[in-house]
């Protein structure tokens, strides 16, 4: 049996959030192909790497002071190695980072590293393979998904690969350059990639305790609904900013929210 597991930001935020998600990469022997996201918010007060990435390319890109935007990006993932006792130094990462931004690399460039680095990461504490997705998920000139391209080139890559992280939300033009879906597109990533290995399931983790009723943000110990049919879940996704990517993964199992 094989699955693809994806987990969010606010999944891998920190070390402590990384170690629950390797427990459960580990109890179950099929879960072999991760897709990761950046790292989220640790706390409502707290930052995404990706909005601090953009905030840095900006800064860059205007001329303006960028060293710190810099310095608290390569913070979030230090304090995320050091916490897992890990021996993987990221300074020749974050160098051609660097160099890529002051070489005007593009937005999605900036973004996608947040991905980037993240699986770098949670290849090395897994003991997985990393797959770079730029090398395996297509785009055209004109920035339009490449379906037929993607699923053989990674049906092919993965073929051979027993465990595998795949970082999320990005892919390759012909030229080499980064595209990235719309905001939250590593679900459509773990979607990818479960139909070029023909998975037999694809899980979409998350930190919250099912398919709630409301926001536990706005209402305070909001009910989880225990039923939903796929066609008021697709309804719902498609009326939330966050959730419009869900038509791209029919089939997923029905215990795809789990709490850890």
């Amino acid at each position: 049996m094989k699955k693809v597991v994806k987990f969010g930001g606010s999944s891998l935020a920190s070390a402590r959030q990384f170690k629950k998600v390797a427990d459960i990469i580990k109890s179950d022997k099929s879960r072999r192909y991760v897709v990761p996201s950046a790292p989220g918010k640790r706390s409502d007060k707290d930052e995404k790497v990706t909005d601090l990435l953009y905030a840095c390319y900006d800064a860059v890109a205007e001329g303006r002071s960028y060293k710190k935007i810099l310095e608290k990006i390569k913070s979030r993932y230090m304090d995320i190695i050091d916490g897992l006792d890990l021996n993987l130094n990221l300074d020749h990462e974050f160098d051609r980072i660097e160099e890529n931004f002051l070489a005007k690399a593009g937005r999605d460039y900036a973004a996608s590293r947040g991905e980037y680095l993240n699986g770098i990461v949670a290849a090395n504490f897994l003991g997985f393979e990393f797959v770079d997705a730029a090398e395996v998920i297509f785009f055209d000139e004109n920035g339009n998904f490449e379906s037929e391209h993607t699923n053989r080139e990674l049906s092919e890559r993965l073929e051979h690969v027993e465990k595998a992280v795949i970082p999320g939300f990005y892919g390759s033009r012909p030229d080499g350059t980064i595209k990235t879906f719309s905001r939250g597109g590593s679900d459509v990533t773990g979607s990818i990639v479960a139909k070029a290995i023909h998975a037999d399931m694809y899980e979409n983790w998350t930190d919250v305790s099912g398919v709630l009723v409301t926001d536990p943000r706005i209402v305070e110990n909001p009910e989880v609904i225990e039923t939903i049919t796929e066609g008021t879940f697709l309804h719902g996704s498609q009326r939330s900013s966050r959730g419009r990517h869900f038509p791209g993964a029919q089939g997923r199992h029905p215990h795809q929210y789990q709490e850890y």
